[in-house]
């Protein structure tokens, strides 16, 4: 059963909707802290007002293993983020706004289609902006027998207590780690204290979920997920963040380092993120990961032991 329907069951869905929903009178979702009135139509940085945009959704397969599975996740795409990052491979959606405003009784439909479809999750993607609209949809979907586990993909730039009204609804939490750095977020994200605010946002997700849990298919069920995209020039700081998940979170914890960094959006006038991922960086990049202890690395095979001879 997916964690969600518990609190459903309870009457207790509802109130989360309300709380959340509240936000939006003086918004604080995020560590932005815009306290705009989005019930009004108002917008801060992540320029959505009172209704959530969709730019697309369907079974995605290039997403992490135990996630995928035989018949993919179930990915809903928001338009727009609350961060501003200025290598995003996404930036038609979520930089120039593509996507239309749904209704909670069109994106609950989008939720259960992709639940008919097969797929092992409903995969909400950039999500942070949106809470309210989603736990609204959610509601309306869990009451017409939506029951497969939640996943919220995100940034990783999240308000702790946006994240205490999560708790019990959200199955899996699968947040990046983009960088080690203060300085370098705010230049190539647009946001202050991304580590500090990133770190006590996995704090409080692992908190809430654990270990990343499979089933017998190995299809993730419940847990932790954390992405990591390497950067070059080692912009995103991966040795502090390895040390921070190893020795702060779990040395058990599930960890995507990604390679598929390339020049999107603005980075091609950025004299440091000008260029591909190098194969050495990503190489080395898995290697500091092992050397914190971390194992559950997705798509790498664990290191040998090495046993002495004697």
């Amino acid at each position: 059963m997916a964690s969600y329907q518990g609190l459903y069951q309870r009457g207790l869905l509802g109130e989360r909707v309300q709380q959340t929903e509240a936000m939006l009178g003086d918004c604080c979702l995020c560590p932005r802290g815009c306290h705009v009135d989005r019930r009004a139509g108002e917008k801060g940085k992540c320029r959505v007002g009172r209704e959530a945009l969709v730019s697309s959704y369907g079974p995605h397969f290039g997403e992490e293993r135990p996630l995928v599975g035989r018949c993919g996740s179930g990915t809903i795409f928001f338009t727009f983020c609350n961060l501003k990052c200025l290598f995003c491979q996404n930036y038609t959606i979520s930089h120039l706004g593509e996507g239309r405003p749904v209704s909670r009784e069109e994106l609950a439909a989008v939720m259960l289609a992709l639940q008919t479809q097969g797929c092992h999750n409903i995969n909400l993607v950039t999500p942070t902006h949106v809470v309210p609209q989603i736990l609204a949809a959610l509601e309306v979907a869990v009451g017409k027998g939506l029951s497969i586990p939640l996943v919220y993909n995100c940034g990783g730039y999240e308000s702790r207590e946006t994240l205490k009204l999560l708790d019990g609804v959200v199955d899996i939490y699968m947040p990046d780690m983009k960088y080690a750095d203060g300085e370098i977020a705010r230049r190539y994200s647009g946001v202050r204290n991304y580590p500090q605010e990133n770190q006590a946002a996995v704090r409080e997700m692992h908190h809430q979920v654990g270990d990343l849990a499979l089933d017998e298919a190995g299809i993730a069920v419940k847990g932790l997920l954390v992405r990591h995209l390497v950067l070059p020039n080692n912009l995103a700081g991966t040795s502090p963040i390895a040390r921070f998940v190893a020795e702060e979170i779990s040395t058990n914890t599930y960890l995507n380092i990604m390679a598929q960094y390339h020049p999107c959006y603005r980075a091609h006038k950025i004299p440091l993120l000008d260029r591909p991922l190098l194969p050495e960086e990503y190489r080395g990049a898995v290697r500091l990961a092992q050397s914190h202890g971390l194992t559950r690395l997705d798509g790498i095979r664990p290191r040998p032991l090495v046993r002495l001879q004697g």
